[in-house]
């Protein structure tokens, strides 16, 4: 039994990968309209500039 509160299990929203309960390497956007939107490790490796592009220019 899993405890209140505990993730279940996670889709990537861009290859459809499924993961029991999310990976230290997966990513999490928090989207007020979809609520927490996850992301492989590999598709993150592919897209990594696009998330960069994202960032607070105060990041860099």
């Amino acid at each position: 039994m899993k405890a209140a509160g505990a993730p279940q299990s996670v889709t990537c929203s861009s290859c459809g990968a499924v993961a029991a309960t999310p990976p230290l390497t997966w990513m999490v956007e928090m989207d007020r309209r979809r609520g927490d939107v996850w992301v492989c490790d590999c598709c993150a490796r592919d897209n990594l500039r696009a998330i960069e592009s994202k960032l607070d220019r105060d990041w860099w």
